[in-house]
């Protein structure tokens, strides 16, 4: 009968571990989510503004000498992320697939000049600089002119600024929620013992002698949580990138292994910190009390 009841205190001790380390791992899941999406912030920021650009409309009648020495001038400026070059020929045949028709049979002529599709580099994806760059390209005799929608870069500048804001103070809710939630169970999986360790108390075992294993414990089930958010999260990560193929480029590896550190740390950190304050607060207070608190 003995051994039964050993056995079924033994499995319920189990479940309990079980139970704790598989709600501290979502929640950490949680918290690798937010570390992700803020660590990257400013690659998918990056990403936005380097897509911005404008294209450059040369001469009529340039040399394909000219056009091609002006490309690598503009490859070598500091501002440039990448050039794209687009043939009087090339524009036609684009613009004959996106009208469906051929038009230069219908005019007689190409009408269409060569372009220079130029994309910036993030820190120059602004108003303020595309003007400067704009009365610099100016000088060359071989550019006709400059052209970009200097609306949509003032939007997408001012949109990523909301969008930072608004996310910055979500993920500090995000990360409060994620401390209460991992500090919570623990106290529950502590509360659940508050009777052991007054009977520890009784016979004799001091402070540290009773806080010590409760404290090992966190730091191996916070360990184990934040291995298994990081399984989980780096299913996630599949997952979406599996959805969105641009995703791929946004990651950074020295990032990730930063992520899946700050993770471990942060659970055995919470872990820790939350089972020494619990188990204190059981080690304080009277035995009438334990049937209340």
């Amino acid at each position: 009968m003995a051994q039964k009841e050993n056995n079924i205190s033994k499995r319920r001790l189990r479940s309990s571990y079980l139970t704790s380390v598989i709600s501290i791992s979502l929640v950490l899941l949680l918290l690798g989510v937010v570390g992700f999406m803020m660590l990257n912030a400013r690659n998918v920021s990056n990403y936005v503004k380097e897509n911005i650009g404008f294209n450059i409309e040369l001469k009529d009648n340039l040399r394909d000498a000219d056009m091609q020495q002006l490309k690598k001038i503009l490859d070598a400026k500091r501002y440039v992320k990448s050039t794209d070059f687009i043939s009087k020929e090339e524009a036609a045949v684009e613009t004959q697939k996106a009208l469906g028709e051929d038009f230069i049979e219908f005019l007689g002529y190409n009408p269409l000049p060569a372009v220079i599709k130029v994309k910036l580099k993030a820190d120059y994806a602004n108003p303020d600089s595309i003007f400067y760059i704009e009365k610099e390209l100016a000088k060359y005799s071989q550019i006709n002119d400059v052209y970009y929608r200097k609306t949509l870069i003032h939007e997408i500048n001012d949109n990523i600024r909301k969008i930072s804001l608004i996310f910055i103070a979500f993920s500090f809710l995000l990360l409060l929620i994620a401390i209460t939630l991992i500090n919570n169970t623990i106290r529950l999986s502590v509360y659940s013992k508050r009777f052991l360790i007054h009977t520890m108390q009784l016979v004799g075992a001091t402070k540290r002698f009773i806080r010590k294993p409760f404290l090992w414990n966190s730091v191996y089930h916070g360990f184990l949580a934040s291995l298994l958010g990081i399984a989980l999260l780096m299913g996630l990560i599949y997952l979406a990138e599996q959805q969105v193929a641009d995703l791929i480029i946004l990651i950074d590896p020295v990032i990730l292994a930063l992520l899946f550190a700050g993770v471990i740390a942060s659970g055995i950190l919470i872990s820790l910190i939350s089972t020494f304050f619990a188990v204190n607060k059981y080690l304080n207070i009277q035995k009438d009390e334990l049937y209340f608190r």
